[in-house]
């Protein structure tokens, strides 16, 4: 047990005061920014948004960031916000959190390999092949409101480059007769 302390208050009961004065506290932040997030104005901020989802917002807003629609295959498209000196990187990894926000919102916990996506298909602008992850954005073209295209493609072991899509060919040869 605890010894009372000078002010007649037992140390468990203070630590319990503060315990619950953090909590409080904390519910309170919470229920204020659950409020916040829930005004139309604000309908662009996810629901648990971090710090770096804020700065973008931010520098979207005062022009020194730039939202990008992305158009998926099945025509269906979607917006991530860049900072204007964003690399191809940038959007790459801005695309794979909105995307994997996108399902975990509707279908729950699932996993997307992204080595396998990045494998297969690449963003295009303007029929340019956005494959340099370090080159800037700006310098393809890509500016405010504009649209990057998933487009197939298939890299070649040999040259490391692109290379058109071949069919596969596993059964080639078994059906001849010798």
């Amino acid at each position: 047990m605890s010894e009372p302390t000078s002010s007649g208050v037992k140390e468990d009961d203070s630590v319990a005061l503060e315990y619950n004065s953090n909590n409080v506290k904390k519910v309170k932040l919470n229920s204020t920014l659950a409020a916040l997030l829930d005004d139309p104005v604000l309908a662009d901020v996810p629901k648990k948004p971090t710090l770096s989802d804020v700065d973008t917002l931010i520098s979207l807003e005062l022009g020194s960031a730039m939202r990008v629609s992305v158009l998926k295959l099945d025509r269906t498209s979607f917006d991530v916000a860049v900072m204007n000196s964003a690399t191809v990187k940038d959007l790459k990894l801005a695309v794979k959190k909105k995307v994997n926000k996108m399902e975990q919102s509707k279908m729950g916990h699932r996993h997307i390999s992204w080595k396998h996506v990045w494998r297969n298909f690449c963003l295009s602008y303007h029929n340019e092949k956005l494959l340099n992850d370090d080159a800037i954005l700006q310098d393809h073209g890509v500016r405010n409101h504009s649209q990057v295209h998933f487009i197939p493609y298939v890299m070649s072991r040999a040259s490391k480059r692109h290379s058109r899509r071949r069919k596969h060919r596993f059964f080639h040869g078994l059906n001849r007769r010798e």
